[in-house]
């Protein structure tokens, strides 16, 4: 855009492009480091520790958690329209930035500030998060794509170096907010407190460097031209491949209400699990429960230009995209294998304390399915779905994903209410049997549908025609892509 010339670059790219990452990066954290603590601190005993939780049950905890993360994936589709539509990129991050920083410092208002209130904040500040996070979160990368004119054949490098920043934000957060943690006496407020710091350094970035290197971007609604190309073609009756296409879409939605239902455990059950069973102790130092909410983007980085180089070298017997989504599946069931181990290592007995490294090769194999499924989901709702009904399709997947998230948190609370230590351990054993066995065998209907699915897809299917650089930016966008924020 003309808005952006001879604000200089840095590494052979826009320097706005680095403002976005930071400002990505600090959002991520916040998001991420509010996450690793949420649920922990719902059942954390009000009578513990300083009273620093609510004390509340983990089957409750845990089917909040599925409300909460369901909401965050749906706010973003009314964000971005009112981005669009009345308040462009640039204002929509501004207010969504605050609010979220409101609503974390609302969660870490100290309770003795607030006695008798405090579930009442903590909703208040739950919902403003939502908020402020669907005026946020669909609008960043977006800028990103603007950043360069049309064929410039650096921007998918660009969206490669901005997804690292989510996913390099994403591993800090849990590291940062478990030390703060620990340093104030387990106190979780501090932990909110610290998420809503890196919520306003994200803003803060954004707000003293955008006019400098952004120009004006994201200052213009962008969607009325859209409507305007749109508008001729609306009304015409779908053709018997869009018909198709759009099948593959809805079948593929259904298979992703189970991948994500049971990833999204590592912030529920699997978060639980690492709190109150496993064995933490690296020497004399017990690591946080929060460490291991960083596995997952850790293993993006270091995977994804393996898995990416992997596909380009199969060359021509690259799996195509619903093989890999079965594929997915079956490694997210391989990933509650170890979870079983996990449990049948203590034998029942509460006391006991399962290993560490089950945890770990969970989620190593639950990342290895992610890094197979989720680059496929909304590129194939791009490809697929017709001009007019694009919204409305990115929408209905949308949904899936926000459906996944509750049913996580449903399929979670399972663990139970008041039973014994034991009894908890025995529902655990039962859940992560049960989703092993969901998605195995959902995999496997899968690969068999696959050919079906590859030919009502009538050609959208090019998984073979992608260089090694392209690969890498499918694969390193999974955490983008499982946001819903693609470019």
């Amino acid at each position: 855009m003309s808005s952006n010339i001879n604000r200089g670059e840095f590494l052979g790219h826009p320097k706005g492009l680095f403002l976005l990452f930071t400002t990505e990066l600090w959002e991520r954290f916040s998001y991420y480091a509010m996450r690793a603590i949420l649920v922990l601190y719902l059942v954390d005993q009000v009578t513990t520790q300083g009273g620093h939780g609510l004390g509340w049950s983990q089957a409750d905890a845990l089917s909040l958690y599925g409300t909460f993360t369901g909401l965050v994936y749906i706010t973003p589709l009314i964000g971005g329209w009112l981005a669009d539509n009345y308040l462009g990129q640039r204002k929509a991050i501004y207010i969504g930035g605050f609010l979220m920083a409101a609503g974390q410092f609302l969660l870490g208002t100290p309770h003795a500030w607030i006695p008798g209130m405090e579930t009442a904040v903590f909703y208040f500040g739950l919902g403003v998060l939502i908020l402020g996070n669907g005026l946020f979160k669909p609008n960043i990368s977006t800028m990103v794509g603007d950043l360069y004119e049309e064929g410039d054949h650096r921007r998918d490098g660009a969206f490669t170096i901005f997804y690292m920043g989510i996913n390099v934000g994403a591993f800090l957060s849990g590291i940062v907010v478990g030390n703060v943690v620990a340093a104030y006496g387990g106190s979780f407020q501090a932990g909110f407190v610290c998420a809503g710091i890196g919520m306003l350094l994200s803003l803060v970035i954004q707000f003293m460097f955008a006019q400098k290197l952004l120009g004006d971007i994201g200052t213009v609604p962008a969607a009325k031209l859209d409507k305007l190309q749109q508008t001729e073609v609306r009304n015409e009756p779908l053709t018997a491949v869009e018909r198709d296409r759009i099948k593959v879409i809805m079948v593929l939605g259904l298979f992703t209400i189970v991948f994500w239902a049971g990833f999204e455990q590592a912030g529920g059950l699997m978060n639980l699990f690492t709190n109150n069973f496993t064995d933490r102790m690296l020497g004399d130092w017990e690591i946080p429960t929060t460490y291991f909410q960083s596995l997952n983007a850790f293993f993006i980085v270091v995977f994804a230009p393996v898995i990416a180089s992997l596909w380009v070298r199969m060359g021509a017997n690259e799996p195509n995209s619903p093989v890999k989504f079965a594929l997915g599946l079956i490694l997210l069931g391989i990933g509650f294998i170890f979870m079983m181990g996990a449990v049948m290592e203590m034998g029942g007995d509460a006391n006991a304390k399962s290993s560490m490294w089950w945890l770990v090769g969970a989620y190593f194999f639950h990342t290895m399915g992610e890094l197979c499924l989720s680059p496929i989901g909304l590129s194939m709702v791009t490809k697929l779905a017709p001009l007019r009904m694009a919204s409305l399709m990115m929408g209905a997947w949308f949904g899936f994903v926000a459906i996944a998230n509750k049913v996580g948190g449903f399929v979670g609370s399972f663990i139970g209410h008041d039973g014994s230590a034991e009894e908890q351990l025995a529902n655990a054993m039962s859940i992560f049997s049960g989703i092993f066995i969901t998605a195995v065998v959902s995999g496997i209907i899968l690969y068999f549908m696959s050919d079906k699915l590859v030919d009502w897809m009538h050609g959208a299917e090019d998984g073979h025609d992608k260089n090694e650089a392209q690969a890498l930016e499918q694969e390193v966008a999974v955490t983008a892509d499982h946001e819903g924020m693609k470019h």
